[in-house]
């Protein structure tokens, strides 16, 4: 199982409408792809941020793929760089464009 981490800072006053697009559109590509497993939305508090923006909250989408073939049919040739969607910037969000792969070597939940 491939995990495929990608994150971004958000305004605090832009949060729950970007979670809403974030679902429209990363999620549910994902969730349509071949291979999918699921995913996790993580969030952290930004009370320093490098880019000077205190009242931010990074916020981070983990999809998990079945092979390294799933991840290229969703992230094409280049499956290092960030999936970016139309209406991002409406957010003003400061997006990573590289993302990191993780072989899952163990998972377990309670």
């Amino acid at each position: 199982m491939i995990a495929r981490e990608w994150k971004c800072l958000c305004p605090r006053r832009h949060r729950e409408g970007f979670l809403k697009h974030l679902e429209l559109t990363g999620v549910r590509e994902a969730r349509a792809m071949p291979g999918y497993l699921g995913h996790q939305v993580l969030e952290r508090l930004c009370e320093t941020c490098p880019t000077g923006r205190s009242s931010a909250v990074e916020i981070g989408l983990v999809t998990y793929w079945e092979s390294w073939e799933a991840v290229h049919v969703f992230a094409g040739i280049n499956p290092e760089r960030a999936v970016l969607y139309p209406g991002d910037e409406r957010f003003e969000i400061v997006p990573d464009r590289h993302v990191r792969h993780y072989e899952v070597l163990e998972m377990a939940m309670r």
